[in-house]
């Protein structure tokens, strides 16, 4: 593999999740530069599904088309997995990491299955319902970074998993009323006619709503504190710098829900982001609970969460 496409793979990262990037760097070399390159194939595949760029700037015809790009997909991401050579080097890389790392193929084609949701406009009724869309957008990406960890064991794979989970929850919550106006709403139906919401994205979006919305985005954060704390039991199943790493990603995105919940119903007047100097602070703080997890060890019991499916 060219240094090029290794490069190319980070500065996807630098791009499109300064919070992973921050975090990806505790890496050793080999884990960082596999990282990469497989979170730049998550992240072109999102992009080609959703008409956006790094995540951001989706075309206003961005439905158009998604079922043939996505079938287009699977296609190349299947022959990736069987190994088949690609000009393309984020499918190159790809093909690189799945074989090196022998990621098992369903863990790639349930992520797409994931952006398939998105393009049949799935509606989540229950927590359980967005929990599964969760499991399939960012759970399985869990899965695959874990793999590439060195992990194998089915119990800290659920840990990754967890981690997955508890990051797209915040996501959903730091991103309600865009998504609104992109036509999406993840949040669970039940939850916002509870709180007097059309689950509909003209409902949502509503100023007259925000209130009440918030409320929800509120009870998805509070959904997601126990898989955060699922994911931090996993830590001493990891190398030590993976767990630097992780745990920092982990206290980044929980910061994001921390904030969001000091900001109020207009922290959805701008993007919720975390300042550099407290993710240098929060670098530091995952240093020491990965150090402290070599000396804690074990896992505790994940009673009552959503399993990844076997």
């Amino acid at each position: 593999m060219t240094d090029s496409v290794v490069a190319a793979s980070h500065e996807s990262i630098r791009r499109g999740s300064k919070s992973f990037a921050a975090a990806a760097r505790l890496f050793d070399r080999r884990t960082r530069d596999d990282a990469a390159m497989l979170y730049a194939w998550c992240r072109y595949c999102d992009d080609l599904v959703d008409g956006q760029t790094l995540g951001h700037g989706q075309l206003a015809d961005f439905r158009a088309g998604q079922d043939a790009r996505l079938e287009s997909l699977r296609e190349r991401t299947r022959r990736a997995l069987d190994g088949k050579p690609s000009d393309d080097p984020v499918f190159a890389a790809f093909r690189r990491v799945a074989a090196t790392h022998r990621i098992p193929a369903r863990y790639p084609l349930e992520l797409l299955d994931g952006f398939a949701m998105d393009v049949a406009e799935r509606r989540y009724e229950t927590l359980q319902d967005t929990l599964e869309y969760s499991y399939h957008v960012a759970g399985v990406v869990g899965v695959m970074m874990a793999i590439i960890m060195g992990v194998r064991d089915e119990a800290t794979l659920d840990r990754a998993c967890d981690l997955g989970l508890a990051l797209q929850l915040t996501n959903i919550a730091r991103d309600v009323v865009d998504d609104a106006r992109a036509g999406r709403v993840y949040l669970p139906a039940g939850w916002l006619a509870e709180a007097g919401v059309e689950p509909t994205p003209a409902a949502v979006a509503e100023p007259a709503s925000r209130e009440a919305v918030y409320g929800v985005a509120l009870r998805l954060l509070d959904a997601a504190e126990p898989y955060y704390a699922s994911a931090g039991a996993g830590l001493p199943a990891l190398p030590l710098r993976a767990a630097w790493a992780i745990a920092t990603a982990r206290a980044v995105y929980r910061e994001i829900g921390v904030r969001l919940r000091r900001g109020g119903p207009a922290a959805w007047d701008g993007r919720v982001t975390v300042s550099t100097a407290r993710k240098c602070l929060l670098v530091g703080r995952g240093g020491l609970q990965a150090a402290a997890s070599r000396v804690t060890g074990g896992q505790s019991p994940r009673d009552g969460l959503w399993t990844r499916p076997r």
